[in-house]
């Protein structure tokens, strides 16, 4: 006997009702320096080839991985070592790997800098390895800093003849301050004659209030060229660094507009704060259809005219159940918006079709984003 089930989508009803806004609550005052950041400022991303050694047999395959070997002979001839045959070169202590790292902006020659060691190969672990001289570029082809130490590996991994065991990710490891500055990003930051501030998230409503405060603290200066970005003109011969200080930490009230992000792989739904719906009704049904098969088995008599036949019998059987409304009043904030769905007893996929829906109705008062 096999039995199919067949689910359909819970069906929709919705009602809607506009109704006028009430007041929304004032979101709270940040600091500039923490919803933007000064254009030029930034970090620079680092990369570099290179090799590491000392690993317990646990390094490339030098016959999957020939860049590995290569890099060896590479290496070895650079030392004095050279000359060497494939059958001389047999060895799994050594893997090739990328190490990546983050220039702070005004790094110094001299300063250190962590840097991120993953391999490249068919290495199993890189614990126990030591990382060799390896020069990180940045994106102009120049070297910015060198990077060499001992790795931290945070995985493991061991392996049996019939079994084995990995626990997190052995492959990819830390140098803590592994990497010596060489050379510095030239950013003459006192000679700037004007200053950019962007914003991480635009938007008109926050720019604006960012050049208000900066003009009421510093008296003029400060225009917003567009939804992300503010420019302020130093008068005089200021003190650039001092001037920065002093924006970043003026405190202002950020604007966004009203959003609600579904991951619908996970199931993960967020509902912003400013989030409204207009009055709308919501049922939550479900139907269930059940089909069940059982052969049988038609067969004639002994010595009787007929053939043998098999007979499918199939039950079909359809639940459904009772429907309930539900009425998410008007204009509801967004812990008034999860009760309303919570009493309906819904799922996570199911509340993300009862948002889609609602959005579609034209209730939702925000923007529906999925990921």
């Amino acid at each position: 006997m096999a039995a199919r089930m067949f689910g359909l989508r819970p069906a929709l009803a919705l009602a809607v009702c506009l109704l006028p806004f009430a007041p929304m609550p004032a979101m709270a005052e940040v600091r500039i320096k923490d919803i933007a950041q000064f254009e030029g400022v930034r970090e620079n991303q680092l990369v570099g080839y290179g090799l590491v050694v000392g690993l317990a047999g646990t390094g490339d395959s030098l016959r999957n991985s020939p860049f590995t070997q290569r890099s060896i002979e590479g290496m070895l001839e650079r030392l004095g070592v050279g000359n060497l045959t494939d059958e001389q070169m047999r060895t799994q202590n050594t893997a090739a790997v990328m190490v990546t790292a983050m220039l702070p902006p005004f790094a110094r020659r001299g300063s250190t800098i962590d840097v991120v060691v993953s391999s490249l190969g068919d290495a199993s672990s890189l614990r126990g390895g030591t990382l060799i001289v390896t020069p990180l570029t940045g994106a102009d082809g120049e070297v910015y800093a060198v990077s060499q130490g001992p790795i931290a590996v945070a995985g493991y991994a061991a392996q049996g003849a019939n079994a084995s065991i990995v626990e997190g990710v052995p492959t990819v490891a830390r140098i803590e301050n592994g990497a010596t500055v060489e050379n510095e990003i030239d950013f003459a930051i006192n000679e700037m004659n004007s200053i950019r501030i962007a914003l991480r998230t635009p938007d008109f409503t926050t720019a604006e209030r960012i050049e208000q405060a900066i003009n009421d603290r510093l008296g003029g200066g400060a225009t917003a060229l567009d939804s992300g970005t503010i420019e302020v003109r130093p008068t005089g011969k200021s003190d650039i660094p001092g001037l920065l200080a002093e924006i970043e930490s003026l405190r202002v009230q950020p604007d966004a507009i009203a959003k609600v992000v579904i991951d619908a792989r996970s199931g993960t739904i967020v509902i912003g704060a400013d989030v409204r719906i207009a009055e709308v009704a919501v049922s939550q049904g479900g139907l269930t259809v059940i089909v069940k098969e059982e052969i049988e088995v038609s067969q004639p008599e002994p010595i009787s005219i007929g053939n043998t036949v098999v007979v499918p019998q199939t039950e079909v059987t359809v639940e459904e159940e009772e429907a309930q409304f539900s009425i998410l009043e008007g204009d509801v904030s967004l812990q008034r918006l999860v009760d309303g769905l919570n009493a309906i007893g819904v799922t996570a996929s199911q509340t993300i079709s009862i948002l889609q829906a609602i959005k579609a109705a034209g209730a939702l008062h925000a923007d529906l984003e999925i990921i």
